[in-house]
């Protein structure tokens, strides 16, 4: 458990280091997203508001996506890249959506892993070096992992969460 806190710690501490450099070459347009908080969880249902829903944190870690995930693919891509033990969020969905679309935005190579209702799903490339998952959702609890392409490299992200097609 000290390990975890240390990791979340040094993780902290690298997002404050990584997001004064990403704020003076404006990688992060939207005042909206630099007011998101980081590492938060969700409890949303359908019509949810502010739609798009935003969290912010930072990717990557040590331990493969084949472990986290279990498999090497899913049908939403392939489980690469690198990610803390922990997931970054967990999000609740109160209700059933018939469209829902969760997509990862940072300035450098990021990974997804999702594990919910029915199983675990990958993405890498969803839109160019971001990672996303569309589609129809079952409620319950979802555990979020944002992960980098490359093994102990850490990158600030938001996650974006809409209903919005």
């Amino acid at each position: 458990m000290l390990t975890k806190e240390i990791s979340r710690g040094i993780r902290l501490s690298l997002m404050v280091a990584v997001l004064a450099i990403a704020s003076a070459i404006n990688t992060i347009s939207h005042a909206q997203e630099r007011s998101s908080p980081f590492f938060e969880d969700v409890v949303i249902g359908q019509k949810f508001s502010p739609d798009p829903f935003i969290v912010r944190g930072v990717s990557g870690g040590s331990i493969s996506g084949r472990e986290i995930a279990g498999r090497r693919e899913t049908p939403t891509g392939t489980c690469t890249g690198y990610f803390d033990e922990d997931p970054d969020h967990t999000i609740e969905l109160t209700s059933k959506f018939d469209y829902l679309k969760i997509e990862v935005r940072s300035p450098e190579d990021t990974t997804l892993i999702i594990r919910g209702p029915g199983g675990s799903w990958c993405n890498d490339d969803f839109d160019g070096k971001n990672p996303g998952m569309i589609g129809e959702w079952l409620p319950g609890t979802y555990y979020v992992w944002i992960g980098s392409f490359k093994k102990d490299r850490y990158f600030p992200y938001t996650l974006r969460i809409t209903e919005i097609k």
